[in-house]
C-alpha cells in the first residue's frame, strides 16, 4: 500500500505542477494591465511603470514563469497588492470557512442521498421510488443561485428564522450549506438508488433472505455496504464541483471563505491570491481522490488498491 500512495503522491505532484502552469496562463492572458486596474485609471504613469515593474510584469514570460514555479516550489506566492499581506496567508485565512461549508453540505448530500437511494432501489418501480426519481432530476435542474435566492427569500425574508448572509454562528450556515448540497444530494441519491437495485437482484441477497433475515437487515447489513464503492467515487470527483459551486454560493450568502476571496481577486487582477487559492484548491481535490482510492479496499476487500484508476 505504501509503494501506491508514493506512486500517487508522485502523479498528484505532475497534475499540481500542470495546474500551477495552467494557473500561470490563464491570469496572464486575460484582458487588461493589472497595474492599471489596481491604480485606477487616473494613476500617473510613472506610477503604473513602477508597479509594473514591482509585479515583475516587465519581464518575459518565460523569466516570470520560471520564476514562478521557483517560488510555488517553496509555497511562496508573493505579497498581494491590493491586501498587503502575503496571498497565501490570506487564502489560508479563508480556507476554514470554506472548509466548514463544504464538509457540511457533503454530509448532507451523503446522509440524505444515500437515505433516499436506499429506500428508491429497495422497491423499483414503486412510488417511493418515482417520487424520489422525479425530485432529483428536479434539484439537478435548478441553477445553484436561484435555489440559494429562494431560501433567502422563504427563511430569512418571509420566516425570518435563518440568516441570509454573514458567518459567525450554526444559524448562519444552514442556508449555504443546504443550497450546496441540494444538487449533491440528487446526484448521491440517483447513484445510490442504481447500484442498490442492482445489488438486490445478487444471488447472495436471495440467500440472506432465505435465512430468515428481515428486508431492513438485508438491505442496511448486505446491500448497502457494496452499494457504497460507486457514492465514495462520487464524492471523491465531486469535491470539484463542490469547490466550483461553492465560489457561487460564498457570493449569494457573502460567506468569508476562499469562493468570494477568488472573485474579488479576479475582479481586482490580484495575480498573486488567484494563484494561490487556486493551487491549493488542486491540491485539496487532490487529496480527497487520494483518500477516495484508499477507502475502496476497505469497503470491498476484493478490489486491490493498485488496481483502482
Amino acid at each position: 500500500m505504501i509503494r501506491v500512495i508514493v506512486k500517487r503522491l508522485l502523479v498528484g505532484v505532475l497534475v499540481m505542477w500542470g495546474a500551477a502552469s495552467l494557473i500561470f496562463l490563464i491570469v496572464r492572458v486575460a484582458p487588461g494591465d493589472p497595474a492599471t486596474i489596481l491604480l485606477g485609471p487616473d494613476a500617473d504613469p510613472a506610477q503604473i511603470a513602477e508597479l509594473t515593474t514591482r509585479l515583475g510584469l516587465d519581464q518575459p514570460k518565460l523569466t516570470q514563469y520560471v520564476h514562478f514555479l521557483a517560488d510555488v516550489a517553496r509555497f511562496d506566492f508573493g505579497e498581494s497588492y491590493r491586501l498587503g499581506r502575503p496571498a497565501m496567508s490570506e487564502v489560508l485565512t479563508r480556507l476554514p470557512a470554506t472548509a466548514e461549508l463544504m464538509l457540511t453540505s457533503t454530509a448532507i448530500a451523503v446522509v440524505f442521498g444515500v437515505t433516499l437511494g436506499l429506500l428508491a432501489g429497495a422497491r423499483p418501480g414503486r412510488m417511493v421510488d418515482r417520487v424520489v426519481s422525479a425530485s432529483t432530476i428536479a434539484l439537478q435542474s435548478f441553477p445553484t443561485f436561484w435555489v440559494g435566492i429562494m431560501l433567502i427569500l422563504v427563511f430569512a425574508l418571509w420566516l425570518g428564522v435563518l440568516p441570509s448572509a454573514d458567518a459567525g454562528t450554526p444559524a448562519h450556515l444552514v442556508l449555504p450549506a443546504v443550497t450546496l448540497a441540494l444538487p449533491f444530494t440528487a446526484t448521491v441519491a440517483r447513484l445510490t438508488r442504481t447500484s442498490v437495485a442492482e445489488t438486490m437482484r445478487e444471488p447472495y441477497i436471495q440467500t440472506a433472505r432465505s435465512k430468515g433475515l428481515t428486508e431492513p437487515q438485508v438491505l442496511l447489513g448486505h446491500a448497502l455496504r457494496n452499494s457504497l464503492i460507486p457514492v465514495v467515487t462520487i464524492v471523491g470527483l465531486h469535491m470539484g464541483g463542490l469547490m466550483g459551486g461553492a465560489v457561487i454560493v460564498e457570493n449569494v450568502f457573502a460567506w468569508p471563505g476562499l469562493g468570494s476571496l477568488i472573485v474579488d481577486a479576479v475582479a481586482g487582477r490580484d495575480y498573486e491570491v488567484v494563484q494561490a487559492a487556486t493551487f491549493l484548491i488542486a491540491g485539496i481535490v487532490m487529496l480527497f481522490n487520494l483518500v477516495a482510492d484508499l477507502l475502496y479496499s476497505r469497503l470491498d476487500p476484493r478490489i486491490k488498491l493498485d488496481t483502482v484508476s
